[in-house]
């Protein structure tokens, strides 16, 4: 009886609600008389042609639904807008102000900053009055459907596929109002309703056959600039039988002009070159004329000598009544007040000699170097032509080489302060780095980096009373290090200057930091000697000859270690990294990132790495008496890709895998620190830090005192799980995908999956935490969630929320997210704080 009666009514309820709410949020309410709504376009026909670059050039798009349906926000926040509301308000701030600006006169300081006040309000109000509240401009306003500028899309697509070579194909469009989906308008119906004000656009395409080059000529009157360019035809971006691609073509016209200018032909410009393309000799061929002009009738491309080179050390530096000191090494000239830095190591930078002919990759290598050397605020390269005195320098012309550079600020320093909000406790952290340029003279730079910082974390459950809560206590965390890069490298034979191209550097780090928490206190005094080089611009290689760390744990917590045993009875590794060890090795690691830091660009990101370590255990084993030293390798890949989809949307996704092992057949024990780690704010994000895995093993509280059984129940009787351990694993394997758009001002958002999981390899702890063939893509953890960024430009501020979807590790149903509960259930769903993207 009484679902017969709640049934109806509640079914009525909500078909009025839906009512209501079709017809109130209908955008047909933002729309004027004899509007329309760009409600979808459609791209018909394309076979060949590449339909994302085609798309991309619509002057039209309907309002974007995903991942938030913006005519809806905007919508929303039109609720709550007063246009005249705010234009009075306007209009009385400035009155309001101009009474008091008057009022403030003679004081200049005091009108100064009323003239401020008024200019930061009235300009907030300002944009309110013309985009619109936070709320509506967070959404998007109607597309109102314009019919030029369909017209104008059409014809941008019919020349986009002409420059690809498409010289036949056709291009037409038709809008239509008819609109199949489902909505309530629609069943209400009326001359005006929304559905027939809907436009759907459709783009028909016939491409037919592209062209392609049959016959490839040149046409240079210079015969030297021929000879030059006809030697470098097998390096040309085009070919016989390719598809005709004017893109292509600007990309060929700007490498022959980087070719000349790289041979002498200071003077030469783009514009002297120009290709004809020739469709008459045979259908759906081009044959394609490329012609280099000369600079006048009878005149040839002059070809230019360096002679002379002139380093101007400190720049915007001035002394009355006193000249520069002039120095010269090897036949350059340095000119300096005081020379601070060593004319011999800024000359190996220098890729610009005297009696060489100009080179434009000469001149940006020159330039890109001493930038990168962080000891001038800029370096620039100028060149002067050089009057010809007598009739034989005009057949040989010269240029003065100028490098100008501004030395930076010689001390710098940087602080930093956060903090973290752990296990139900503020944690405040802080950052001191010292940074000391050319300290000896030769452009080196020195940096020191102090930490300091608390953090929450629970405390063990007593033993005595297993029951009672988790304790939330603050650790402390310090640490200390020392950089010294020289700007070459270190080696005990002269290096030639071949080398200088390549950005060599030598860097020596030691580092000491120190943990204290409620089970231990522990200490590493790390130091570590790299060679770095930068292959390209984007591909930087590291070699470390030499990384040395002393690990030593002053005071263990007797429960603490007892609980380690019960928890991983079978991995030594566990029990070793709270004891005093050293750990030698040496690696190597290969960067490539072709992203910038704020990460704006449709980029790869690609770093392998490669650690062996304890290789010489046996020289010095003995001289180190009771400490053990310990050989492994380790090897890990890190590839990324970031598609740009927008001005500030993108879809990224990472793929991150690593093994460490044993080196030798008898070693038993793998450095703690050496092994794999998941979850965390850039791994795994619904899990805590290190917290991920192994593989599907269940980790339960350890109950140490006397009874029945060895782990700790609820009051159910029921085991009780254990989120509180770090998860050591000799095999990482994970992934995350990431979608990235923006939602207000400097505020973006992203939706986001990650999986992945830790394994053991070798036969040790229980069988469920090791790898497996047959079974280990069920043991993918799987989390997703929701983050924003705030982008201030030079610091992006990252909050992700994100909850378990599948736990392999779970007893029972893997499917985390039937328990999901923002609120109360904190093993279910994490928040992380981070600086920086994640990847």
């Amino acid at each position: 009886m009484i679902h017969k009666k709640k049934g109806p009514a509640l079914t009525g309820v909500l078909s009025l609600l839906l009512i209501l709410l079709a017809v109130g949020c209908s955008p047909l309410r933002l729309l004027g008389p004899n509007q329309q709504l760009l409600s979808r376009v459609e791209l018909k026909g394309v076979k060949q042609a590449d339909a994302e670059r085609l798309e991309a050039l619509y002057r039209q798009k309907p309002n974007s639904t995903f991942p938030l349906p913006k005519l809806a926000i905007y919508q929303l926040g039109r609720t709550f807008y007063n246009a005249d509301r705010t234009q009075r308000k306007l209009d009385s701030t400035r009155a309001e102000y101009g009474r008091e600006i008057l009022a403030a006169r003679p004081d200049s300081a005091k009108v100064g900053r009323l003239l401020t006040r008024r200019e930061r309000r009235t300009t907030r109000l300002q944009l309110v009055l013309d985009k619109g509240n936070a709320i509506m401009r967070l959404g998007e306003p109607p597309v109102v459907y314009d019919s030029a500028l369909t017209r104008q899309t059409a014809e941008q697509l019919a020349t986009f596929l002409k420059s690809k070579g498409f010289f036949r194909s056709r291009v037409s469009y038709s809008d239509t109002v008819a609109d199949k989906r489902f909505s309530i308008g629609r069943l209400l119906g009326g001359p005006d309703s929304l559905h027939r004000r809907r436009v759907t656009v459709t783009y028909s395409i016939t491409e037919n056959a592209p062209f392609h080059y049959s016959q490839l000529d040149y046409d240079i009157a210079d015969s030297a600039v021929a000879s030059r360019v006809l030697a470098s035809q097998p390096a040309s971006l085009l070919h016989v039988n390719d598809q005709y691609d004017e893109e292509l073509i600007g990309q060929e016209r700007a490498r022959i002009e980087t070719l000349l200018k790289n041979d002498g032909y200071f003077d030469f410009r783009q514009q002297y070159i120009t290709l004809e393309a020739d469709t008459s000799f045979a259908p759906t061929t081009v044959r394609l004329r490329t012609i280099v002009a000369s600079p006048g009738p009878g005149l040839t491309h002059a070809r230019y000598t360096i002679r002379r080179v002139r380093f101007i050390t400190d720049a915007g530096t001035v002394r009355f009544g006193q000249k520069r000191d002039t120095l010269v090494q090897d036949s350059t000239l340095f000119l300096a007040f005081e020379h601070r830095i060593s004319p011999r190591l800024l000359n190996r930078k220098v890729t610009i000699d005297a009696g060489d002919y100009y080179s434009l990759t000469a001149t940006q290598t020159t330039q890109r170097q001493l930038s990168q050397l962080d000891v001038f605020r800029f370096a620039s390269v100028n060149y002067q032509k050089v009057r010809p005195l007598t009739e034989q320098d005009s057949l040989h012309r010269q240029l003065d080489a100028n490098i100008a550079a501004s030395p930076a600020k010689r001390y710098q320093e940087t602080v930093e302060f956060g903090g973290t909000y752990v296990a139900g406790l503020p944690g405040p952290f802080g950052n001191l780095r010292l940074k000391a340029r050319n300290p000896f003279g030769g452009a080196e730079v020195l940096e020191l980096g102090l930490r300091a910082g608390l953090e929450g974390q629970y405390r063990r459950g007593n033993q005595e009373n297993p029951d009672a809560p988790l304790e939330s206590v603050l650790t402390t965390q310090l640490g200390a290090n020392l950089n010294l890069i020289l700007p070459q490298f270190l080696i005990p034979w002269r290096t030639n200057r071949f080398l200088s191209r390549y950005n060599p550097r030598t860097r020596f780090n030691v580092g000491y930091n120190y943990v204290n928490r409620p089970e231990y206190t522990r200490t590493n005094l790390e130091g570590t000697f790299d060679y770095i080089w930068q292959r390209t611009p984007f591909h930087q290689l590291v070699f470390t000859p030499i990384d040395v760390s002393l690990i030593n744990t002053p005071r263990r917590d007797t429960s603490f270690i007892l609980s380690l045993r019960s928890q991983f009875p079978d991995n030594p590794s566990v029990l070793v990294a709270f004891q005093r060890q050293f750990i030698p090795s040496f690696s190597f690691t290969s960067l490539y990132n072709s992203n910038d830091f704020n990460q704006t660009l449709n980029a790869e990101y690609f770093r392998w790495f490669v650690e062996i370590g304890g290789v010489t255990k046996p020289v010095y084993q003995d001289a180190l008496g009771n400490i053990p030293v310990y050989d492994f390798y380790k090897a890990n890949a890190d590839y990324r890709r970031y598609f740009k989809l927008g001005p500030r949307s993108f879809f990224v996704y990472r793929l991150n895998g690593g093994v460490v092992q044993p080196l030798r057949r008898n070693s038993t024990v793998i450095p703690y620190e050496k092994y794999f780690f998941a979850g965390g704010t850039s791994s795994v994000r619904a899990w805590g830090p290190r917290r991920l895995g192994t593989g599907s093993n269940t980790t339960y509280q350890i109950d140490l005192t006397p009874g029945p059984s060895p782990l700790q129940l609820d009051e159910n009787g029921n085991p009780i799980r254990n989120f509180n351990y770090e998860q050591p694993g000799e095999l990482l394997l994970e992934g995350n995908i990431e979608y990235r758009f923006p939602l207000y001002s400097f505020i973006n958002g992203a939706l986001f999956t990650d999986f992945g999981n830790v394994w053991n390899l070798r036969r040790v702890g229980p069988t469920a935490s090791q790898f497996n063939v047959n079974r280990f893509y069920k043991e993918f953890a799987v989390g997703s969630g929701f983050g924003l960024r705030f982008d201030f430009t030079f610091l992006i501020l990252r909050l992700d929320i994100a909850t378990k979807v599948y736990d392999p590790t779970a007893p029972g149903s893997k499917w985390a997210i039937r328990n999901i509960n923002v609120f109360n259930n904190r093993n279910q769903t994490a928040l992380n704080l981070g600086i920086g993207y994640p990847f």
